[in-house]
């Protein structure tokens, strides 16, 4: 499943997928093309990721990027980094400062896919190409990258139904989607609710203001003072830091034992399925992603073809026959700890089994 193709099912935004191949080159043709090419190896990348709170833009996205970067440009590329710190406006002002500072092309995770839109254009204008990195930014982007957001909410719902069983159909679940300033949100509860809609009551549900895990607390208080702490089955949570802002309000109302959802595989979140306070987690290959990200831009900042990278194109809702690559995702559980974290080594044993967890991994067998 891992490298396997997948298909992006068509959201709101107007996303999907068509056969394979590359879109054609935005203005400026052979005029961009052939100054590009003359840089050769050395080239700027701007990297703008949208926060520092969720583990995985630190820990494994910046770094690797900037690896594969280097690998690619035989370490004579660049990547000047910002991080905009869920700060829409701030990360707008990073983007002018590129296109200022003349970078060759820009990786973008973008805080409001929305609000970036003038500031890609902006790029586009200065003849810079730009990389949707993760979610489909509106503009006209160039080329993107991403997991299969509507397969993760699926996969989350699944698991939520298995963990639930025969008791789903009277069961009565709090769902904890995403910001609304993020499209993966908007595509996450989609996948969910078409798995889990009709099968268990949905007694409350929250969009999540931008992902922090104490919102998705305070929200979480508020459904059970709504709702009654013995009429909470499960809990549908979008990520591993709000399934942990989630799981606190729960322990403080002394519920216990009820099967909570999460992405990312942030170390906590292993840790909390260890121990079984989480069910799952969604793994996604954050290397992958970022490998592909890099390369896309190495080449537009080259001027080359991405027919060699990118298998689809998907359509955004201001940008048509986008070139991308969609990779695919796993369900995490205490069953399959060693097979996905830490065979694709993200963390070792040691890591997850401290003194305080170390009972727990005995328990499963991780040691």
């Amino acid at each position: 499943m891992r490298r396997a193709a997948v298909a992006v099912a068509t959201t709101a935004m107007a996303v999907s997928l068509a056969a394979c191949g590359s879109a054609k080159e935005s203005d400026g043709g052979s005029d961009w093309s052939d100054s590009a090419a003359k840089k050769g190896d050395d080239i700027k990348v701007g990297l703008l990721l949208p926060e520092n709170q969720t583990a995985r833009y630190e820990k494994f996205d910046k770094p690797m990027i900037e690896k594969k970067v280097k690998e690619l440009t035989n370490n004579k590329g660049e990547v000047v980094y910002a991080n905009a710190k869920q700060d829409a406006s701030l990360q707008n002002q990073q983007v002018d400062t590129m296109v200022t500072n003349k970078v060759d092309v820009m990786i973008i995770d973008a805080v409001d896919y929305k609000a970036i839109a003038g500031s890609v254009k902006k790029a586009h204008d200065a003849g810079i190409k730009v990389v949707a990195f993760d979610r489909l930014a509106e503009g006209p982007i160039d080329a993107y990258t991403s997991f299969d957001n509507v397969t993760v909410g699926k996969t989350q719902g699944e698991a939520l139904l298995k963990a639930l069983g025969d008791k789903a159909k009277d069961s009565q679940i709090v769902m904890m989607n995403g910001s609304s300033t993020d499209p993966n949100a908007a595509q996450f509860k989609e996948g969910a609710h078409s798995v889990l809609d009709g099968k268990v009551k949905i007694g409350r549900e929250y969009d999540t203001k931008e992902w922090k895990p104490e919102n998705a607390n305070a929200n979480m208080e508020a459904a059970i003072s709504a709702l009654g702490k013995d009429k909470i089955d499960g809990v549908y949570s979008a990520n591993d830091g709000m399934a942990g802002g989630s799981i606190t309000a729960l322990k403080r109302a002394g519920i216990a034992d009820i099967p909570v959802t999460g992405q990312d595989a942030e170390l906590a979140g292993v840790q909390r399925i260890v121990t079984g306070e989480q069910y799952m987690s969604v793994f996604k290959s954050y290397p992958k992603e970022a490998e592909t990200a890099a390369e896309m831009a190495v080449a537009l900042a080259k001027g080359e073809s991405l027919d060699s990278i990118a298998n689809d194109k998907v359509d955004s809702a201001t940008t048509k026959g986008v070139p991308a690559v969609i990779v695919p995702v796993v369900s995490l559980t205490k069953d399959n700890i060693k097979e996905t974290v830490i065979k694709d080594g993200f963390y070792t044993i040691d890591e997850i089994c401290t003194d305080k967890y170390k009972a727990a991994c005995d328990k499963i067998g991780l040691k």
